[in-house]
């Protein structure tokens, strides 16, 4: 019988321990310690050559903008940058005279839906025709907290 009672209680307090656990951890959920999207890190990566100065994806105007800077060595024209997934949409060059070498141009993509969620993560295709006349199609990929 002492046997018993000794597993019994055994079982009681650790049974107790393991819910104290559970109810802490149901805690840290419940107030977002826990949430992994407030730790992603904001990047956006194009391609060697193109780079991503400056973004920012606006929830509310439902755009997404880009900085984007030209160090390929020459001259793109025309430029169009788009966006596929929860923001589909594209943005052609702002100045019209395409993205010329060394050049800084911001593109604004407006977004066809809402952008739902607190994170963005999507990939960025940009198409260019170079100096030689030939046409790229190009991906990078923006990952960011919506505004």
């Amino acid at each position: 019988m002492k046997k018993a009672q000794a597993a019994m209680e055994f079982l009681m307090t650790y049974g107790w321990a393991i819910l104290v656990v559970l109810i802490a951890i149901a805690a840290l959920a419940y107030f977002g310690v826990l949430n992994p999207s407030r730790y992603l890190p904001s990047s956006c990566t194009l391609v060697p050559g193109l780079s991503c100065e400056d973004f920012k994806v606006d929830g509310t105007a439902k755009t997404v903008e880009l900085v984007i800077q030209n160090g390929m060595g020459q001259d793109l024209n025309p430029i169009t940058i788009s966006i596929a997934g929860a923001c589909v949409g594209s943005a052609p060059d702002p100045d019209g005279d395409g993205l010329l070498d060394g050049e800084k141009d911001t593109f604004v993509i407006a977004c066809a839906s809402d952008i739902i969620g607190s994170k963005f993560k999507e990939d960025i295709k940009i198409g260019y025709t170079a100096e030689s006349g030939l046409s790229h199609n190009v991906t990078g990929s923006l990952t960011t907290q919506i505004e």
